[in-house]
């Protein structure tokens, strides 16, 4: 384990940077899903999976202002992380910001599904980050994402119980895995980020550890993964947009009208919290 970095007061300005940039992806990452689900509300296919999947674009939410909430340690405040923010300023990886496919519930099933298992490598690599700030909430993330995962696998398994369905999750797959891809891809400070120990496993290994994981179980649904990928070379089929550098699709530009429309039209200058949260006096 690296040694510990300290307190966000005395970090040095390149452990400060690699803090940041990290803590960019992560909340940016479950901002912008949990803007996405939200346009399945009242539109699922059933009660049980309305209230699901409005539960998890909760979680994400509160999963996204606890990342947040970290970056006003250096001085930002919520308004200019969210609200002022320019889009081509935001570090989430593309897939997350794809419109869903009119009407077909296999496209988020999917999209959780890839998405929650690179988060929870993602957030099993933050367990013993060098940054402690950061490990205070891995593990109130994790329960949650454990639970999101579950829900994806089930209703995989339950679409892929009949030919149809099995098509419709194919499609799904054949659309967002080059999006997925994106997850793993580097950002501002990569290199950084490693050696200061604030993540302990590399995009790569995690990216080779998610493929061990999805491929395998897609297949054992009836569900082929890229031809790309069968053949080991998963960097052809990464898309023009990767999002972590700042190149994002059209898609975004759309959703983060609607998501800053109210603040803009209102003429406000800061965002106002209802409630404090507890972990802010960690």
């Amino acid at each position: 384990m690296s040694a510990q970095l300290a307190g966000p007061d005395e970090l040095s300005d390149d452990e400060r940077a690699a803090v940041e940039s990290l803590l960019y992806r992560l909340a940016d990452d479950e901002l912008v899903l949990a803007e996405r689900y939200t346009e399945w509300q009242v539109r699922a296919p059933t009660l049980e999976s309305d209230l699901a999947i409005s539960n998890i674009a909760q979680d994400e939410l509160g999963h996204a202002r606890l990342w947040y909430d970290l970056l006003q340690d250096f001085g930002h405040t919520e308004s200019e992380l969210i609200f002022e923010r320019d889009p081509s300023h935001f570090r989430h990886a593309t897939l997350v910001e794809l419109p869903f496919e009119s009407g077909d519930w296999a496209d988020a099933i999917v999209r959780g599904y890839l998405y929650d298992v690179a988060e929870k490598l993602r957030l099993e690599s933050l367990e013993e980050t060098s940054y402690p700030r950061i490990a205070d909430r891995v593990a109130k993330i994790m329960s949650e994402e454990n639970y999101h995962l579950e829900h994806a696998q089930n209703w995989l398994e339950r679409l892929t119980s009949d030919d149809e369905g099995t098509e419709r999750v194919q499609s799904s797959v054949d659309r967002l895995f080059p999006y997925a891809l994106t997850l793993f891809e580097d950002g501002d400070a990569s290199a950084e980020i490693d050696h200061f120990g604030i993540r302990t496993e590399s995009l790569e290994s995690m990216r080779e550890q998610w493929l061990d994981t999805v491929v395998p179980f897609l297949a054992s649904l009836g569900v082929e993964t890229p031809q790309e990928i069968r053949d080991g070379n998963p960097d052809e089929l990464l898309p023009e947009h990767l999002g972590r550098d700042g190149s994002h699709t059209d898609d975004w530009t759309n959703l983060h009208d609607d998501m800053t429309r109210s603040y803009r039209e209102l003429g406000r200058s800061e965002a106002h919290r209802i409630m404090a949260d507890p972990d802010d006096e960690q």
